[in-house]
């Protein structure tokens, strides 16, 4: 079965996210913290889209940290903005 372009999308941004959080260790554990992450949870969630979710919720609610890994991976915030909202349309 096939990811529908939603998924897909979520999976690549998703990835961006955590390839930023990865190269910054006190945002990573922070991250890991607000989401109740284990270091072993972390490793065993990576790919899959309730992760990607996660990781696109923290960087929609971060303005400076969404904007600096937008730069960084050349991602159009607003790309990553819509995915956000599609997750959080009371938003």
């Amino acid at each position: 079965m096939r990811e529908s372009p939603e998924t897909a999308d979520l999976m690549t941004v998703g990835e961006a996210c955590l390839n930023w959080l990865v190269a910054d260790v006190s945002e990573l554990e922070r991250f890991m913290a607000l989401a109740g992450y284990s270091p072993q949870r972390l490793r065993e969630s990576v790919g899959t889209p309730a992760l990607a979710e996660g990781l696109v919720d923290y960087f929609g609610r971060n303005e400076a940290l969404l904007l600096a890994m937008c730069a960084n991976a050349g991602l159009d915030v607003n790309r990553v903005m819509r995915l956000w909202h599609g997750l959080n349309p009371q938003s």
